[in-house]
C-alpha cells in the first residue's frame, strides 16, 4: 500500500470549523463513507462528522482492499491526527464496530488519546467473535450474505454489473473480519454504547451486553426493532441516542 493520507481516507461532508467535537464513523463490510452522509446535517452544529472511506469502493474502487485488521487499524490510526485537535467519538457498524474498537485502543497506545465515547453497532463483544471461511468460498455464497443480513435492495442483488463491482470489496472485507483475532486488552476508559436490532442474526442482546467488560466507564445498551440494518429504518432514533451519549 502507498503512504496513506487523511485526504485519501477521511470524508467530511459538512465541515463545521467551530464544532466542539468530532464523530468518526466506520462503515460495515462493502459499505462506504457515503452511508453516513445524511447523518452529517442531522447532528447538532457543535458536532462535525468524519467518515472513513476504505479502499476498494466508490472513488477508491481501483485500490486493493485492506488485507487484515492489523493493517486497517494501523493505517486508520495513522491518518487520524488531523482530526484529533478536538475531542472525538467513534461510531462503527458491524465490521466497522470492530475496527472502531481496535482504533480506540491504537489511539491510546500511539497518541495517548481516548475517544469520549465508543459506539458499537450490530457487533458482538470481542469474546464472541468467530472466525470464518466464507471469504474463501464461491461468489454465490458470499453474495447470499447480503440478502441474509438485509440492507441491500433486490434491485442491487439482481444486478449483474453491480454484483461484479461489489464482489472484490465483499470478499476483501469478509477476509479482514473473518481472519480477525481480537487480542485481550485493558478495558477502555471511555463509555461504550452498544446498539443492535432485535432481529439481528449477527448479535444477541447478551453478546452486545458483554461490551460492558471492555470499558471502565459504563455501558449503555440500546435495542431497536429490526434486523442487522435496523439503523436505516430508525436513523432518527439512532442519531438521538448518539447525541444523548455525546451530551452525557
Amino acid at each position: 500500500m502507498t503512504a496513506a493520507t487523511a485526504r485519501d481516507w477521511l470524508r467530511c461532508y459538512r465541515p463545521r470549523p467551530a464544532a466542539r467535537l468530532r464523530l468518526v464513523c466506520f462503515p460495515y463490510a462493502t459499505g462506504s463513507a457515503t452511508f453516513y452522509r445524511s447523518w452529517a446535517g442531522a447532528l447538532p452544529e457543535h458536532v462535525e462528522l468524519v467518515a472513513v472511506q476504505y479502499p476498494g469502493r466508490l472513488d477508491r474502487i481501483s485500490e486493493p482492499c485492506v488485507p487484515d485488521m492489523e493493517t486497517m487499524v494501523d493505517t486508520v490510526a495513522g491518518v487520524l491526527p488531523p482530526v484529533l485537535d478536538r475531542p472525538v467519538a467513534l461510531f462503527g457498524h458491524s465490521m466497522g464496530a470492530a475496527i472502531a474498537f481496535e482504533v480506540a485502543h491504537r489511539l491510546r497506545a500511539r497518541y495517548g488519546v481516548d475517544p469520549v465515547r465508543l459506539y458499537v453497532s450490530g457487533r458482538p463483544a470481542p469474546e464472541y467473535h468467530e472466525n470464518g471461511v466464507k471469504h474463501r468460498g464461491p461468489d454465490d455464497v458470499l453474495w447470499a450474505e447480503l440478502s441474509r443480513l438485509g440492507g441491500t435492495s433486490a434491485e442491487v442483488l439482481d444486478h449483474a454489473d453491480l454484483r461484479a463491482a461489489l464482489m472484490p470489496a465483499l470478499r476483501g472485507d469478509y477476509r479482514l473480519i473473518e481472519t480477525y483475532r481480537p487480542v485481550p486488552a485493558q478495558p477502555l476508559p471511555c463509555p461504550i454504547t452498544a446498539l443492535l436490532g432485535d432481529a439481528d442474526p449477527e448479535v444477541t442482546p447478551v453478546q452486545a451486553g458483554a461490551w460492558a467488560g471492555h470499558t471502565t466507564a459504563g455501558l449503555t445498551l440500546k435495542v431497536f426493532p429490526g434486523n442487522h440494518f435496523y439503523l436505516v429504518d430508525h436513523r432518527a432514533a439512532v442519531l438521538a441516542e448518539v447525541v444523548r451519549g455525546l451530551e452525557s
